[in-house]
């Protein structure tokens, strides 16, 4: 076997699909399982982008003035295909490293999709962010710790699916939003379609769970990332393994479906994992799995439930 390779994946107009997932997208880069990547993604439309001094990354601004977006918002890097990967297999996507690559962020408020439509204004702010601290300095004064993650990780939709919108998270991963997901994180992908076609974007540097007001705090990332095939591994929806829990998804526009769909997962997981009867990890569920609301502004929905790593792995 030959040693694991490191790839580069810039973020540009050849490399990047605005919006949208689809499996017939031809991959930009094609590489081999266990192969580690470093993927620059970029975010936001023009009418995100700030004034000077503020600077707005030339790739971004090229960009804009080259591809238009379709079905939906997220500028995503990619798609990479994977050798070897086939349906039915799963994609383990372990993050090495995140990188913030600007020193400001955005957040919006659309009020017929964010979490409170009776707040009338809408708004686009910019927030400073210091890289060197880890904070970002709010527009009225006062910090926040940053803690930068992935809002979309994916691979490709089934073929006959077609076309579909970036802004939904689904069955095949996509705008998961889920703030746990960053470094250290192995997120489990299924395999739909030939290659894996997995792709990454809508950086965000620090969001609260539900991401309220539309947005997290948008940004322009760099991720590096092992890419990992595990042959024949169906996946229903997306797993996770962080450093210090085993996470499950819902995806729904019900949020009570949302969360059924992760506790059902997570009841799943632990009776493999731990060798539990389906009763007994539904019995541990009540007493040490919690459902966070991932997100409630992306048409579907989203729960993740989250159990202790000390939990699960005191079971053989």
């Amino acid at each position: 076997m030959s040693p694991a390779a490191h790839h580069e994946l810039p973020a540009n107009v050849a490399t990047v699909h605005w919006g949208y997932f689809d499996a017939t997208l031809e991959p930009v880069l094609s590489i081999e399982s266990g192969d580690t990547i470093t993927i620059q993604t970029v975010s936001g439309a023009p009418e995100y982008m700030p004034d000077p001094p503020l600077v707005v990354p030339p790739e971004l601004r090229q960009i804009h003035s080259t591809l238009q977006p379709e079905l939906g918002p997220h500028i995503l890097t990619g798609p990479v295909a994977v050798a070897g990967a086939e349906p039915g297999d799963r994609l383990d996507v372990e993050i090495l490293d995140i990188l913030l690559d600007a020193d400001w962020g955005w957040n919006t408020h659309k009020p017929a999709i964010a979490a409170l439509s009776d707040v009338a204004d809408p708004w686009t702010r910019h927030v400073a962010i210091d890289r060197g601290r880890m904070r970002a300095t709010l527009p009225w004064g006062g910090e926040i710790p940053l803690r930068p993650f992935f809002g979309v990780l994916a691979t490709a939709p089934p073929p006959a699916m077609g076309r579909v919108s970036s802004k939904p998270p689904d069955f095949f991963g996509g705008n998961m939003d889920n703030k746990e997901l960053g470094v250290g994180s192995v997120v489990s992908l299924p395999v739909h379609t030939a290659g894996a076609l997995f792709s990454a974007g809508d950086g965000h540097a620090v969001q609260g769970d539900g991401e309220v007001s539309l947005t997290a705090l948008e940004t322009c990332m760099t991720g590096t990332f092992e890419l990992r095939l595990v042959k024949q591994q169906p996946l229903g929806t997306p797993r996770a393994v962080t450093p210090t829990h085993y996470v499950t998804h819902g995806f729904d526009p019900d949020l009570d479906v949302a969360a059924q769909q992760a506790l059902r997962d997570m009841i799943d997981w632990l009776g493999a994992r731990a060798g539990l009867a389906a009763a007994d990890a539904y019995l541990l569920c009540s007493l040490a799995c919690d459902l966070h609301v991932t997100q409630l502004v992306n048409g579907n929905k989203g729960v993740h439930a989250m159990v202790a790593r000390e939990i699960v792995e005191q079971y053989p």
